[in-house]
């Protein structure tokens, strides 16, 4: 195993999600220039992230409800529409043969 690509900087880090207000103190290497003052009443960097556990829908317990029906229905419809529009452009080449031969019968 190479010797040289693991990072030897780590330090304490304060993770922040300010939606769901959590927050978490881990040894991380992630660069930042924002501090905060932390419950030990020491000064870390700050690292504010969008979605943690305290946030992300896996961890919350919180269901997505999938609209399958409505899924279906719209693919049955776009079907049906190509279906009836490839039967309309059949007809329409009929239509244009007959007329063509009809005209050359005159």
């Amino acid at each position: 195993m190479k010797s040289s690509i693991h990072p030897q900087n780590y330090r304490p880090v304060v993770f922040s999600d300010d939606q769901a207000g959590f927050a978490f103190l881990t040894q991380s290497t992630a660069q930042t220039t924002d501090t905060i003052k932390w419950e030990d009443g020491n000064e870390y960097p700050l690292v504010k992230v969008h979605i943690s556990s305290a946030s992300h829908p896996f961890f919350t317990g919180e269901k997505r409800v999938i609209d399958i029906e409505g899924r279906v229905d719209k693919f049955e419809a776009r079907r049906k529409a190509a279906e009836e529009r490839k039967a309309a452009l059949a007809n329409k080449a009929k239509k244009a043969k007959a007329n063509k031969s009809a005209k050359s019968e005159k």
